[in-house]
């Protein structure tokens, strides 16, 4: 008999027992007295009793003003008695816990684990009731298991203290935690089991499973897995593929599980035909190119599920929010095939009556409104919504973004788009550090408000000092500097550069002061154009040993040049993530020139190509390509400070820091007026830990250099290969880049570096 019927059986017998003890007769109650308490106050008591000063006490109401008491679980005992027409009440109150102590308790917090007991009805300054503790115990066991402790021991002891309070000691005995031995999957015969549990986030004990976890058992985990496996059948033909059985079994230690899962695969199934019935709003041959299945293919749930994505996504478009796309399918089992009927029902056209917006107590409201491409009024589109919160998205202002399209009540063809979001803040202080084997310790502060007083628009100050780069600014930015959407900012800066601590680079220092104004036009959704414009002065110093045409340089100009540099850039961004990329390019191209009217003319043009290509759901190539030329023009020559370098982390790994292309008679790197650089590339998740999207890994194969006018040692020019492995992390300190790499066709002289880490963001 569990401990719960035990409680109500006590009661109803106390109820008989104080019914028949209160055999007598009725009478008027003229007083109401409690006896007994000693934290539970004489008012709760009066609240919860169904007897008042004047009422008529008999049998019926004695055993109902026990039942009621009782029912408080205040007390363990409570009589009913009379005096002179005054009725006593004499309770015995159940004891409160003043405290609950555990012990021996490493896996979790202990602030975790009280709560979890609190959940359970334990908690200090609650009322005890022996009935809780068994359930309390187990909802902690129950904590440790989800942990894979099957081992743990839990002893619990009670104390008894002054003023009928108990406390409460958990005794914990972790033990080891389980690991799972072995996997097997029974009555596979098409695919490989390593194959199958590659789709498995459980796994047996590996390398990093030890930080992963994914060697611990649960039952969440497992019954995703078993879904994985049945989309992976299914994706690939196998209709009518069943998982028969899954057997869970642990060890008598409590340390080793075995799991098994049955299955049975059933055969393969192609496409025999695709039909098309209901309303067809749109030409059959445009919904047919929505369709990823054709006649002959093998089955796939994936593709299939994508279709019907498209077809509605296509519809919603047109303004048909409720579209309904159900796929029949119809299976000839002797034939292994099945053909699919893809009935469309596009509902009534929807428009847009009202876009409500919450939740944005600083931010305006037509901040996020402007980025809206669905306007109020207009036929809804599915496509419109979705931009429309991406843009509202990567204003970066925002926790998170949420966008429902509720139908209107009382409305068949209008719909409310609600916009919630959650704000973050978007000013901050912030001071760091960072190394990189090219400029050791860099230290930055910067204080940024991205959203200033609410209107979007964005100013930062930075301060940033390496060995060879240091900058000071102050940047302004408004995205909406005009109602069409046109950025406009300005910039105050401050930018030196010392390569006396680059060992492959002759010595030259450069101390630039300027100010700028620039503007950036969308063209489309991916598409931008920035101008720019600016002034700034630079302040050139040799070094001993410095090439000829540097001096001449310095002769021709003097130390210190006025410059008028006008930028040109257009950028494409197809990228499906900007930090876990796996599909998509990045296009730019960027055009620098110096004006007349400054004593510097010249012009230097850079294009960058970047393409992803997903390989397999793990992982994606990444091509790349750079190349930059600069010439001077008007009878002045390109600025030797604004040469082209190659070689290191950012360009050619394996080599050192701009330590390629032309060289003196010193062996030292002079730059040039043309730069490639090519790489190929191979991204991957780190093993065991395919769902952090903070760790990837690489293999790599880079190639480049820089040509130009001035060497001494044509030996030493021409393009360098390496190959390697890389690894990037974003960590919470800032991004880290290691690389190791070998040179492939390196040449005696080269300066080498196989090793090389940048740690810290650069600006």
């Amino acid at each position: 008999m569990s401990s719960m019927k035990v409680k109500y059986l006590v009661a109803l017998v106390s109820v008989f027992c104080a019914s028949v003890s209160w055999a007598r007769e009725p009478f008027v109650v003229k007083d109401i007295r409690v006896e007994g308490i000693q934290r539970t106050e004489a008012g709760t008591v009066f609240s919860y009793l169904p007897v008042k000063v004047g009422d008529t006490m008999d049998d019926e109401k004695a055993a109902a003003a026990i039942k009621a008491l009782y029912a408080t679980g205040f007390f363990k005992d409570v009589r009913l008695e009379s005096e002179n027409d005054i009725l006593l009440v004499v309770v015995e109150e159940r004891p409160a816990i003043a405290q609950i102590s555990i012990v021996g308790a490493k896996e979790f917090e202990k602030d975790k684990l009280k709560e979890g007991l609190k959940q359970a009805g334990l908690a200090e300054s609650r009322i005890f009731d022996r009935s809780m503790l068994e359930k309390a115990e187990q909802e902690l066991k129950n904590q440790y298991i989800s942990r894979g402790k099957y081992a743990v021991k839990i002893t619990t002891t009670t104390t008894p203290l002054e003023r009928n309070r108990v406390g409460i000691n958990f005794q914990v005995d972790e033990g080891k935690t389980a690991k799972i031995r072995k996997i097997n999957i029974v009555g596979n015969k098409a695919f490989d089991e390593r194959e199958l549990l590659s789709a498995f986030v459980l796994r047996t004990p590996g390398l990093l499973t030890w930080f992963t976890k994914e060697d611990q058992y649960s039952k969440q985990k497992l019954g995703a897995d078993l879904e994985s496996l049945r989309s992976y059948y299914l994706n690939r033909g196998y209709l009518e593929f069943s998982i028969e059985s899954t057997q869970v079994s642990i060890t008598a230690n409590m340390q080793d599980i075995y799991i098994t899962v049955n299955i049975v695969e059933g055969p393969q199934y192609k496409v025999s035909e695709i039909k098309l019935a209901g309303e067809l709003l749109l030409p059959e041959d445009e919904l047919r190119t929505f369709i990823k299945l054709d006649a002959g293919d093998v089955f796939s749930r994936e593709k299939l599920t994508e279709s019907i994505k498209l077809i509605t996504d296509r519809l919603g478009d047109d303004g048909y929010a409720f579209a309904n796309i159900n796929a029949s399918p119809q299976l000839d089992k002797e034939k292994h095939q099945v053909a699919f009927t893809f009935f469309i029902d596009p509902g009534r056209r929807v428009y847009v009556r009202r876009i409500n917006i919450t939740g944005n107590n600083r931010t305006r409201d037509e901040v996020i409104r402007r980025e809206m491409r669905q306007f109020e009024g207009g036929w809804y589109s599915t496509s419109k919504i979705n931009r429309s919160k991406q843009r509202i998205d990567r204003l970066n202002y925002f926790n998170s973004v949420n966008v429902e399209t509720p139908a209107v009540e009382g409305a068949t063809d209008q719909i409310d788009v609600n916009v919630e979001v959650k704000e973050k803040a978007t000013g901050a202080v912030m001071f760091g550090a960072g190394y990189s084997n090219m400029q050791g310790l860099i230290l930055s502060g910067s204080v940024a408000q991205d959203n200033i007083f609410g209107t979007g628009k964005l100013v930062n100050l930075m301060v940033n000092t390496g060995s060879v780069n240091k900058t000071y600014s102050l940047s302004y930015s408004d995205p909406y500097f005009t109602r069409d959407g046109i950025t406009g900012g300005f910039d105050l800066y401050k930018r030196t550069l010392n390569t006396s601590t680059l060992v492959s680079v002759m010595n030259f220092n450069t101390d630039t002061t300027g100010a700028g104004l620039r503007f950036g036009i969308p063209l489309n959704e991916s598409d931008s154009i920035l101008l720019g414009l600016a002034a700034e002065t630079t302040t050139v110093g040799l070094g001993p040993g410095s090439p000829q045409r540097n001096i001449n340089f310095v002769q021709e100009f003097g130390a210190t040049t006025l410059n008028i540099p006008a930028t040109l850039s257009w950028r494409r961004d197809g990228r499906n993530s900007a930090i876990w990329t796996t599909s998509g390019t990045t296009t730019s191209v960027f055009a620098e020139a110096g004006l007349p009217g400054g004593d510097l003319t010249y012009y230097k043009l850079n294009y960058t190509l970047r393409w992803y290509y997903p390989l397999t759901d793990n992982f994606t190539l990444m091509l790349n390509g750079e190349f930059g030329y600069g010439a001077g023009y008007q009878g002045k020559p390109l600025p030797f400070f604004k040469n082209f370098f190659a070689g290191g982390n950012t360009s050619v790994r394996g080599y050192n820091v701009s330590s390629l292309g032309p060289r003196d008679s010193n062996n030292l790197t002079l730059g040039g007026n043309k730069r490639v650089v090519t790489s190929a590339e191979v991204l991957f998740p780190m093993p065991g830990m395919r769902n952090d999207r903070s760790v990837r890994l690489s293999v790599f194969m880079d190639a480049g250099t820089v040509y130009g006018p001035g060497g001494q040692i044509p030996a030493q020019e021409g393009l360098r290969y390496s190959a390697g492995l890389a690894v990037m992390w974003i960590s919470p300190m800032g991004p880290l880049k290691v690389s190791v790499a070998q040179p492939i066709n390196n040449q005696p002289g080269d300066n080498l570096q196989r090793f090389q880490f940048q740690f810290g963001q650069q600006f």
